[in-house]
């Protein structure tokens, strides 16, 4: 963090999110369960939600946290709740998903701040492109699908799974929760640049990226006549995202990957690049430089 600081210390936008970063890892991922765990209460990590931490509405963990939380582990699950299906799209259509994944998600902050010299990595091809689409939602829809089925089962008092309830969710945590986020997804920085969980497999960012798309009024919107094509944009772009593409064409950037860390905009020498959180109406009007029909394929 100090790190980054220091490198995008000419940025307003960069120092701030960087510091937000820091405050929520340092506070609400370390101190605090570390106090919750020295006043004998359940370990909780109040900056992380479902279904990023898939296990926390699980039926086993929400039993765990009431009966031995009682008052405090209630509001643990309420929070948890609340938090993932009501906060999180409210925040996410005043503000896109950069509120979370920029701001406040541990792995995109440490992709963010380790992984910050590995960033033009990213792969920006087609192909890169497809398989995103073909393992991040899918990975989504199994955690979905995972948590409707283990509380389906506490519903029918085991009936339905026994004792591979409990195999289920450890099977998912071993090879998406460590293999992939914390193996190939940081130690494969220097290979596949900062941000491969983010891109091929956090549900939690494929949950945003979808209210994002289609919900939010967050967008990068460009001057193409302002564009020299330097390519600074889409070096620093560690979504993948070939930004310069739509710089030179005027039309605004509204994709679903794009976690909104304005490196794009801090990178570009003219000024062509600016994080807006405008009307929906405008998200993708067509530029004089554009003809409307391109807008359709990129969008």
């Amino acid at each position: 963090g100090t790190r980054a600081l220091w490198q995008y210390r000419h940025s307003r936008y960069q120092v701030i999110r960087t510091l937000s970063v820091i405050f929520f890892q340092t506070g609400f991922a370390y101190i605090l369960p570390g106090l919750l765990q020295l006043f004998q209460q359940p370990e909780f990590y109040f900056s992380y939600f479902w279904p990023l931490k898939y296990d926390y509405l699980f039926p086993g963990t929400v039993s765990y946290l009431v009966d031995n939380g009682q008052a405090l582990g209630v509001f643990m699950v309420v929070w948890g709740g609340v938090m993932a299906f009501v906060a999180t799209p409210i925040l996410t259509y005043f503000y896109g998903k950069r509120w979370y994944c920029s701001w406040v998600c541990g792995c995109g902050g440490l992709a963010e701040t380790a992984g910050d010299p590995y960033r033009h990595l990213a792969d920006k091809s087609r192909a890169a492109w497809r398989w995103e689409v073909r393992l991040i939602y899918p990975i989504f829809g199994l955690i979905i699908g995972l948590t409707a089925l283990l509380w389906l089962n506490t519903f029918w008092h085991n009936s339905l799974l026994g004792s591979l309830s409990g195999e289920a969710a450890r099977w998912y945590g071993f090879f998406i929760g460590s293999i992939f986020s914390g193996v190939v997804g940081v130690g494969f920085y220097p290979i596949f640049g900062s941000r491969v969980w983010c891109r091929f497999g956090c549900p939690m960012a494929a949950y945003l990226g979808l209210l994002q798309k289609h919900f939010s009024r967050f967008r990068i919107s460009t001057n193409g006549g302002q564009c020299i094509s330097c390519g600074n944009c889409s070096n620093v772009c560690e979504m993948g995202i070939d930004v310069q593409q739509y710089a030179q064409r005027g039309a605004p950037v509204v994709r679903a990957s794009c976690v909104g860390c304005g490196l794009c905009s801090t990178a570009c020498p003219r000024g062509v690049l600016k994080l807006e959180n405008g009307p929906r109406e405008g998200r993708l009007v067509a530029s004089p430089l554009i003809h409307p029909d391109s807008l359709r394929i990129l969008s």
